[in-house]
Formats: structure tokens, sequence, C-alpha cells
């Protein structure tokens, strides 16, 4: 064999290796991380999810990889606040209700008639302003994990087996609520008895009479099936379904500065493009549930429940803590 070919062998081969250092270098540097929820990947909290992690890919180059757990796969939102905490799992996506079993200021987001119509609600989610209260709240309240984005899947509606027209029509019903100070003042003051059931017993709940009514959104409403055991969704739209995004301090503690700046700004991103699409969701839903057979009241009279709630909106913020008055008043300012 000439020297020549040697040579051009030698090159070739040294070349492949080469390019294989350079490949196997690159599988080591991509990471997964848990990203965990206990709704439907075809809810909001999957648009949520989707968003995080494409935007990670994006600005990681593809070295840092979401992979999602949707449908409670690693627990629902009490145990996975709790996983978060301990470092087990890297990023969740949580109620705004449930962040108030780890931090009881939290329960501001759940104040009925906080949020004035859909184009508000988008535009506080938005609001840096928002954005960066929350985030001091938790920081200050939580330990183990900070906020890092808010999300929300639009407005609660109630759903029962029975049309409700006015305010009147719950007295006395049992309402399956979510376990904050907010629901458990506000509800009573409409003439509802509360009751407390994680959110996978509530279809069975619902069916067996536990519980008279259920409250959420309604994409969540379908996608859960709720509508079998509560045909007639009435939209009282009297509170937010709003989610925080969340990184285990574990994590968070062992990324570098353009690391976290990387997280930073895909949480972000969840604040900006998720509630649109959310509402197209929740708008496409009702389409879907009318053309099953779901009888939906749209002329709810929300005065009697706006006359309850009203008063009692400051006076909760206030007892709940300086960090839920301070957001009850920014999320108010916000036209």
């Amino acid at each position: 064999m000439s020297v020549i070919r040697v040579s051009s062998l030698i090159r070739r081969i040294l070349l492949s290796a080469a390019v294989a250092a350079i490949s196997s270098g690159a599988d080591a540097q991509e990471k997964h991380y848990r990203f965990a929820y206990d709704q439907p990947a075809t809810t909001g909290y999957g648009i949520a999810g989707d968003t995080f992690a494409g935007k990670m890919k994006e600005l990681s180059k593809g070295q840092f990889l979401v992979d999602q757990y949707p449908g409670a796969q690693l627990g629902q939102e009490p145990q996975v606040l709790q996983l978060l905490k301990s470092g087990d799992i890297d990023f969740a996506i949580t109620s705004s209700a449930n962040t108030a079993t780890v931090s009881p200021q939290a329960g501001v987001m759940s104040l009925h008639f906080l949020f004035r119509s859909e184009e508000h609600l988008t535009k506080a989610i938005a609001d840096p302003r928002v954005s960066d209260a929350v985030r001091a709240m938790i920081e200050e309240t939580v330990q183990g994990s900070h906020v890092i984005g808010l999300a929300t899947l639009g407005l609660r509606s109630m759903y029962s087996k029975k049309e409700i027209h006015k305010v009147a029509d719950i007295k006395g019903l049992k309402i399956r609520v979510q376990a904050t100070p907010t629901e458990d003042t506000i509800f009573p003051a409409y003439g509802a008895q509360v009751v407390h059931v994680p959110f996978g017993s509530v279809y069975t709940s619902l069916q067996t009479g536990v519980v008279d009514v259920a409250e959420n959104g309604i994409n969540i409403y379908l996608a859960n099936k709720h509508y079998e055991v509560a045909p007639v969704l009435s939209l009282t739209e009297h509170e937010a379904n709003n989610s925080l995004v969340w990184i285990s301090d574990r994590l968070w503690q062992s990324l570098t500065a353009e690391q976290k700046q990387w997280v930073q700004t895909a949480g972000a991103e969840v604040n900006k493009v998720e509630p649109a699409k959310a509402f197209d969701l929740e708008h496409q839903s009702i389409g879907k549930l009318q053309a099953i057979g779901v009888k939906v009241v749209s002329d709810v009279d929300k005065s009697g429940f706006v006359a309850i709630a009203a008063p009692l909106r400051d006076q909760l913020a206030a007892g709940l803590g300086p960090h839920a008055a301070k957001i009850e008043k920014l999320i108010g300012s916000i036209q």
C-alpha cells in the first residue's frame, strides 16, 4: 500500500474517531429532568409543560430535556409538592389552591371574582409585577422549591345534576371545594356546605352523592369526564383556575448562572403564551360538551355571588398575610 493511501486511510480513521468523540460528548451532556402535574396532557397543564420544555430545549441547544409526567403519574398535587421540596422531582405545576397547603397566602389567588374577565386574567398572569410578587411570597414562605412561572386554566364554574342560575340555587348543597381558607369562608357565605375530597375522588363523590356540586375549569371538567356524573355545567365563573410552575431547590442550586437564566426565561414564556391557549381550550370544550348533550347554563346571574364575595376579598387577603394583601391589590389595579 502506498504512503499516500496509508496517510489517507489514517486521516479518515482519525476523522471518524473525532466525530464519534464529539457525538459521544454531546450525548453525555444531555440531561433529562422530571416535570410532574396531575391533569391530563390535553389540558392547559400540558400547554404549560410543552411551552416550558420546548423553550428549555431551545435555549440549551438540546442539552436540557424535560420529560413530562401528566395525569398524576407521580402523585396528586399535595404529594407532588412534597416530592418537589425533597428534590425527588425537578419541576411541577400545582394549582394556587393546593399551593396554599404549603404557603397559605397563596390562597389569595382563589379569591372569588378577583379576576373580572378572561382578558383581565390573561393580563394579570402575564404581568411581571404579579409574577414577581408571587415569587417573593413563595421565597419567604416555602423551603425546598421556587416558583418560576404562572399559568391559568381559565375561570372555574360549577357543575352538578341541577341547573344553577343564582346564588340561592346552591343554598344547602354540598360542594366539593379546594381546601383553602378562602374557599372555606366564601362558599358557606353563599349558603353552601363545603366538602374536601382529593381531586382524584371528585368523580366518585359526585356519583355517590358525597357531594352535590363540584367546580373547576371547563376543559378539566371535560378531560376528566365529570360530565358523566354531573351533566349540567353552570357558568358561574366565580374564580380563576390559576397555577404555579415550580423548580426544586436541589436542582436550582446545582445549575450554573447561565442555566438558571434558561429556567427563568422558559418560566416567563409560560406566563406569556399559556393563558391565551388555555382559553382557546376552554372555548373549544364548551362546544364539545354541548355536542355530547351536556346542559350549559350560560345565563347565571352573578350579581348575588359578587355582592357576597366582594366585601370578603380585602378581609380575607389581609387575614392571609402581607404578601396576599399586596397581590390582591396589584391584581385589582390591572386594567
